[in-house]
């Protein structure tokens, strides 16, 4: 069922005004962003004619713009990288570690997001990797998937990584070692490391004349200034939180399509759009219990605003995987541990299957629908042929 109110209806709304407004000021990758999520499933794609294979019933199915920021398109793009990571599951309980910028960094991410956001990347996963290695802790290489999340729940900027950990890992004189049931490693120990890694290769990043600085942030081009600006986040705990285990590889793969092709605002949240603004349900994580719900009314050029700064640099991968997992040797590290935990490995040559048809079916009888007809971008399919006299009407003549 398609929402009473989405993204799009928005952006075709309100766009062209907000792109007249901030001409100069937004991104290729911003305008190109706007431009296909209004024409998404619209006949600027163009599309196809579906039709049911039992009842002949017909309708028209416009092309999706497969944009990773379009709320409509991610679902799909979420079925299509779930199906491909259950074969990666080891059967061992899977943790959720989250970690945080805080605001200080976050402010300097706002306009360095590519180098920031790789950083911050680059610093939680040694940081993962280093402590689990640590004979102290686990002594074991981990296998990490991390995914970025620039958001609140607002939409505002607020830079943090969600990661999935398999609990144990494989030791240097290959064995398996499994965490404790319900805990992986220290978060204290997590966020001083996190910490130090992170601000020694900012300020290196800083130094190599690498950060860029805007509006009321210009004066941290000063070296002294930046130090003097990091100076409170040398002193404060730095935010990393670890979930308890899940229950299984279902669990895993049901939180993964939740969050691995996640935007800032999915349609779902949207309450109404008029000459007020936009109204949208969010949560106000400083209420617990059912305060926690909350419901927020932006001005449109507002809401926009909020949406686009978080669309991410052209070519920049928002998933990631390291140790175990990571694509240079995940299958034959999978493969050790799957022969550590005795458990059946994968097939080298899985059965190739047929891919799972996403269609709805036919809204009057639940047949297959198929597609009878394609049409390119910016065209119409054709209308339905006239039914022709039969040779006795056009004799008869008209009445």
């Amino acid at each position: 069922m398609r929402s009473t109110i989405e993204v799009a209806d928005i952006f075709r709304a309100a766009g062209p005004a907000y792109r007249a407004a901030h001409a100069g000021h937004l991104s290729l990758d911003q305008l190109k962003v706007m431009s296909a999520i209004e024409s998404c499933r619209t006949a600027a794609l163009g599309g196809h004619v579906e039709a049911c294979s039992d009842c002949g019933h017909q309708r028209i199915a416009y092309n999706s713009c497969r944009n990773r920021h379009c709320p409509r398109c991610q679902g799909a793009a979420a079925r299509t990288w779930l199906e491909a990571q259950e074969a990666n599951l080891l059967p061992v309980g899977y943790f959720h570690v989250v970690f945080t910028l805080p605001a200080e960094i976050a402010d300097i991410a706002f306009h360095n997001k590519a180098v920031v956001y790789d950083l911050l990347f680059k610093a939680t996963s040694q940081t993962m990797l280093t402590i689990a290695a640590d004979p102290k802790h686990l002594g074991v290489r981990i296998g990490i998937t991390a995914v970025l999340h620039t958001w609140g729940s607002a939409m505002t900027h607020h830079p943090h990584i969600h990661m999935i950990v398999p609990g144990g890992g494989i030791s240097p004189d290959g064995r398996w070692i499994s965490s404790r049931p319900a805990f992986l490693l220290p978060i204290r120990v997590l966020g001083a490391l996190f910490r130090r890694l992170f601000l020694t290769r900012l300020l290196e990043l800083h130094d190599a004349r690498k950060l860029a600085f805007f509006g009321k942030l210009a004066g941290l081009s000063d070296r002294r200034a930046f130090q003097r600006h990091l100076a409170p986040t040398r002193k404060k705990r730095w935010v990393v939180y670890a979930k308890a285990p899940f229950a299984g590889p279902e669990a895993v793969l049901a939180y993964l399509s939740r969050y691995t092709h996640r935007v800032a605002i999915s349609n779902s949240r949207l309450i109404a759009f008029d000459e007020t603004g936009v109204t949208f349900r969010y949560k106000d994580y400083r209420r617990s219990g059912l305060d926690r719900q909350q419901v927020m009314t932006l001005f449109a050029d507002e809401f926009i605003r909020r949406f686009l700064i978080h669309v991410l640099p052209r070519g920049f991968h928002r998933i990631r995987h390291y140790g175990l997992l990571a694509s240079s040797a995940r299958k034959d590290c999978l493969a050790q541990a799957r022969d550590l935990l005795e458990v059946a490995p994968a097939p080298d040559d899985p059965l190739i299957q047929e891919p799972a048809d996403h269609r709805p079916p036919c809204p009057c009888c639940g047949g297959t629908m198929i597609i009878i007809e394609s049409f390119a971008f910016g065209c119409r399919p054709r209308a339905p042929p006239e039914a022709k006299p039969s040779n006795r009407e056009t004799a008869r003549g008209p009445a």
